[in-house]
């Protein structure tokens, strides 16, 4: 493999043991979340569907949150960035020759009901970077060997009207320095200046690096206590209409503001993630 296209896959929000209030939250929100998911490796899950790419809600049960310690070294909130790829090995062989790889790649499932009632074992492949090489949280590759049991139409439907991820928001003292794993794994080139900061394109979203000051006069509300080392911290979602997101927002008595043509909600209480709706 001589050069990966970065496209992301996926998002993940780390929620350890507030599966429960984190499901009611992104509901109330206008998201529609898959039923939970248990993972055969021990984690459980909602997912929010859209067109290119989701947004996975992961923590724990009692009785299971034992199982993978691993994941929940991560900061609480948004803390996992993944990538596409339909050949989980080859990713392993080109992390192996560029210095980052991570573990081994990973087989496991999850049990899924199909909206026709079928079930089905939704199951995957992942390859993961080094750790050392992300700081603040997890990216890795995702191969999906059953497709079919995440995109279903049915599931891709939101009362807010969200589409897809289109922005992914790192924050760091030196954003040069948080970008270059990811100049190394897919090429410096693929790096563009932005103000402030660094993007990195992925399919149908941004990957943004930008500086605590550049965040401040985004909107982006920075973690507790925050040291400057690079943290995920906010997503640009877009959808089909800002006024069903404002519609479902006044509803559930969820506050935001409105600037520069997005709809900006957060940090979200305990998750320390931003979100911002646009057209």
């Amino acid at each position: 493999m001589s050069e990966l296209i970065p496209v992301l896959d996926h998002v993940v929000i780390n929620v350890a043991d507030q599966l429960d209030e984190a499901s009611a939250l992104f509901r109330r929100l206008g998201f529609q979340l898959s039923e939970r998911g248990h993972h055969s490796l021990g984690s459980s899950n909602h997912l929010a569907v859209f067109n290119q790419n989701y947004l996975e809600l992961l923590g724990w049960e009692n009785d299971r949150g034992t199982l993978r310690q691993d994941l929940w070294q991560s900061p609480r909130g948004l803390s996992g960035l993944v990538w596409k790829t339909d050949d989980a090995d080859a990713v392993w062989q080109h992390l192996q020759q560029t210095d980052l790889a991570g573990d081994p790649p990973a087989a496991f499932f999850r049990p899924v009901t199909l909206p026709d009632g079928r079930q089905q074992e939704a199951r995957f492949r992942t390859t993961r970077l080094r750790a050392d090489r992300v700081p603040g949280g997890r990216s890795f590759f995702c191969q999906h060997l059953t497709p079919e049991a995440v995109w279903q139409p049915a599931w891709q439907q939101h009362a807010n009207g969200v589409t897809d991820i289109d922005r992914f928001v790192i924050v760091a003292d030196r954003p040069d320095d948080a970008a270059t794993v990811y100049g190394q794994l897919f090429s410096a080139q693929r790096l563009q200046p932005i103000s402030s900061g660094l993007r990195l394109q992925a399919g149908v979203a941004e990957i943004q690096f930008i500086t605590p000051n550049q965040a401040q006069r985004d909107g982006v509300a920075l973690p507790t206590h925050y040291d400057g080392s690079p943290r995920m911290t906010a997503l640009g979602l877009k959808t089909r209409s800002r006024e069903a997101v404002r519609t479902q927002l006044k509803r559930n008595d969820i506050a935001f503001r409105e600037r520069d043509g997005e709809i900006e909600v957060g940090p979200l209480a305990g998750l320390e993630t931003t979100l911002f709706f646009h057209q």
